[in-house]
This record gives structure tokens, C-alpha cells and sequence, in this order.
């Protein structure tokens, strides 16, 4: 499967009915990033189970702004629904595969498990935080 745009009208969507999705945050006068397009591209065809979206930054200033995006090229990568890796810069080809591999392994009932207690940490936080106020 070859990359698709993604765009504010696709984004949550796409995000939410695929089993994992990497984002390419790119524009198109920015050199790193065409560096990094054949890269992506090629991983694409390698492994046709995951969805590989490209935001162009220019035409999305919005949604970049919302996801904070402040360098490109910027990679993210969701599994089921939650962001895994969120970094700027290109990658290699070896490293965009090790990333996708590890991406694959991961048991994502123990990454929610410690979603959950990071959050609940949090909120207990918040609440001494609020009530010493």
C-alpha cells in the first residue's frame, strides 16, 4: 500500500480504523523531508498491513499546530488509537523498520495499563496540588 494524504477531514478517522498508522509531517520546500520520502515510501510497500499517511504542514497548518508540530520532518506513529513515537528528523531506512518492529511487539494491554497509572498518578497529583492551594 502506498502512502495516502491525510488531512483534518481523514485524520481521526484514519487514525481510529487502522491497527497502526505513521504520520509523515512534511512541506513540500523542506529538504530533509524530501529526503525522507522515498524512505517512507518504500517502508509502505514493505509493509502493506499499516496505514502511512503524509500531512503536508502547509496545507494543514491547523492540525499541525494542534498536534504541536514544530520541526519536519516529524514521524509519528499510533497503535491502536494511542500515539507511540512522536520524533522530528529522518530516519534511515534500518531505523524506520527497528521502530515499526518494535511498534509491532509491543503488548498493548500493558501500554494502557501504564497509560492508566501515569494518568491516575497524575490526577492524585493534580488533587494534593489543588487541595494545598
Amino acid at each position: 500500500m502506498s502512502t495516502q494524504e491525510l488531512s483534518a477531514a481523514n485524520f481521526e478517522q484514519t487514525v481510529e480504523s487502522n491497527d497502526i498508522v505513521l504520520i509523515d509531517w512534511w512541506a513540500p520546500w523542506c529538504g530533509p523531508c524530501r529526503v525522507f520520502a522515498p524512505v517512507f515510501e518504500k517502508a509502505s510497500e514493505k509493509h502493506t498491513d499499516i496505514v502511512f499517511g503524509k500531512i503536508n504542514t502547509d496545507e494543514q497548518q491547523e492540525l499541525a499546530q494542534a498536534f504541536g508540530i514544530r520541526s519536519i520532518p516529524t514521524l509519528f506513529i499510533f497503535r491502536e488509537k494511542v500515539l507511540l513515537f512522536a520524533e522530528a528528523g529522518s530516519l534511515p531506512a534500518s531505523a524506520l523498520d527497528q521502530v515499526i518492529e518494535k511498534v509491532r511487539s509491543l503488548d498493548m494491554d500493558e501500554v494502557r495499563a501504564k497509560i492508566a497509572e501515569e494518568e491516575a498518578k497524575g490526577a492524585a497529583d493534580g488533587g494534593q496540588a489543588a487541595e494545598g492551594a
